[in-house]
């Protein structure tokens, strides 16, 4: 793996989707973890606190490309409650190396 300017690779497009599961258990937990590993649009994803379930980092070509991943991809799991999308504006900062 390498790390590289998405927008190089024509996707310049960062949306971070916030998911809702129909239900808390293990197996539907499982199942879309499993099912959002083999997305390739989507970069992170966090299992997080609050009012929202996961966290995606997806990364498009545009949003006709983000709608495609998400209408056609990630809302067709039958686990999935809703959704929201956050578009990125401009990236402020990105760092992969952790302080020390």
């Amino acid at each position: 793996m390498r790390l590289v300017d998405p927008a190089r690779l024509g996707r310049g497009l960062d949306v971070f989707c916030q998911i809702r599961l129909k239900s808390q258990s293990r197996t539907q937990r499982a199942a879309f973890e499993a099912f959002i590993e083999a997305q390739e649009n989507v970069v992170e994803c966090y299992s997080i606190s609050g009012d929202w379930d996961y966290l995606l980092h997806v990364v498009a070509e545009d949003v006709a490309d983000y709608e495609r991943v998400l209408m056609h991809g990630i809302l067709d799991h039958e686990v999935i409650a809703s959704s929201s999308s956050i578009f990125v504006l401009r990236r402020v900062k990105h760092q992969t190396a952790i302080p020390v």
